[in-house]
């Protein structure tokens, strides 16, 4: 018997936008209305294909997993961050390249493409709020109590793709690298190659999971550095004690995922395989059946035999994406509160069409660029990603 998508169903929590409610534990960008958003004009649609025909190989459009399906339609390729700004950067044809995602991608895509190349983000208030719960004010200053404790010098910082470029750079200053979820492992084992400790950027989750479920390492090994209190709110010696220096930043979106939401899921769907991405708290992904990236969630839900059962635990857009495309698969988002993330889904089809046609007018309109400074020492920190042996370097 075929299986589709099982709507989650509306709660009092998930009616938080617009009038039905509020939730003061709510992160920016992530809403929970019940329902995604509604879809754009389908008249846009022809106006999207014309620009884009016309434009011809001078755009090369990238369209991150998290994005709406109505955007998705005109992307010349589809992927994880970092494999987008690959992409951008293989293709020097390209006098344009339209990135529908967030900030830091559109900026992972200036550095990494040509000069003649220019990167358009069609609506600037895509962003990220893990990548914004990182300022570059606020490294510095963790860096400098780092330097007055004395570890500075024996502590590599490893950021997370999902970073500003400033963060990037910061990082590649100071002898560390990016890193994706698909090779966080290897970046954070090189890291303890050069030095004792590891601080890790903006992702708590992330560089807690891979620290203690993949290199072994205890709970106690790691400290939460909290930049909205003084000196992180550690001691000097919590500091001296720590192998991995965890950073207070979390994506909203999976953030939301509780280890109730696993309990659920098991009892209302039998024989169901919980699937979760490694952004989600460790006591989330220690009750989960696999952990992979954006990439091996997919790999793996499209590997696996019809009629299996799947709760995923990632971007609804995705989830809602690969149930479309598996009919023969019951694929169910792992909690019934429908969230998605709202930065991304900014990225609509108005936003686009307005972006194709101003370029076709002659306008650069929403121009993502990063100065050279930053950008070469960001640069330095992806290519030492690059520079890491193994087949996963290259995905998030």
């Amino acid at each position: 018997m075929a299986h589709s998508f099982i709507e989650p169903e509306p709660t009092p929590l998930a009616l938080l936008l617009l009038g039905h409610g509020s939730d003061s534990d709510t992160e920016p960008g992530v809403v929970c209305p019940g329902d995604l958003p509604a879809p754009s004009d389908p008249g846009l649609v022809e106006r999207a294909r014309a620009a884009k025909a016309a434009l011809g190989d001078r755009v090369f459009i990238l369209g991150h997993h998290y994005q709406r399906d109505e955007v998705i339609e005109f992307a010349d390729v589809t992927g994880d961050s970092f494999k987008l700004a690959q992409q951008a950067a293989a293709h020097p044809e390209a006098d344009f390249i339209v990135f529908e995602g967030v900030h830091f991608m559109a900026e992972s895509a200036d550095i990494l493409t040509g000069e003649h190349q220019q990167v358009v983000l069609p609506d600037l208030a895509a962003g990220c709020s893990m990548a914004d719960m990182a300022s570059i004010e606020q490294v510095e200053e963790c860096w400098r109590v780092l330097e007055e404790v004395g570890i500075a010098d024996t502590t590599i910082p490893i950021t997370y793709m999902n970073s500003s470029a400033a963060i990037k750079a910061f990082t590649g200053r100071h002898g560390g690298a990016v890193c994706t979820s698909s090779n966080a492992e290897r970046s954070l084992t090189w890291a303890f190659e050069q030095g004792e400790k590891v601080l890790f950027l903006p992702d708590q989750h992330l560089g807690r999971n891979t620290a203690v479920r993949d290199l072994g390492l205890s709970l106690a090994d790691c400290v939460l550095y909290n930049p909205l209190k003084p000196r992180g709110g550690l001691t000097d010696q919590e500091l001296r004690d720590a192998r991995v220096i965890l950073w207070r930043g979390h994506c909203s979106v999976h953030g939301r995922f509780t280890p109730d939401c696993v309990d659920e899921v098991r009892e209302r769907v039998p024989g169901v395989t919980v699937i979760v991405h490694p952004e989600c708290a460790f006591e989330v992904v220690e009750k989960a059946d696999v952990v992979g990236s954006t990439e091996k969630i997919i790999a793996t839900i499209d590997a696996a035999e019809p009629g299996t059962a799947w709760a995923v635990g990632t971007e609804l857009n995705l989830v809602k994406r690969l149930a479309t495309r598996h009919p023969d698969k019951e694929i169910v988002y792992l909690d019934r509160t429908v969230c998605f993330c709202s930065t991304m889904n900014r990225i609509d089809l108005p936003h686009l069409v307005w972006a194709l046609e101003s370029l076709l007018d002659g306008t650069v309109p929403n121009r993502i660029t990063v100065d050279a400074e930053t950008a070469h020492w960001a640069k330095v920190a992806l290519d030492r990603m690059l520079a890491l042996p193994g087949p996963s370097s290259t995905r998030d």
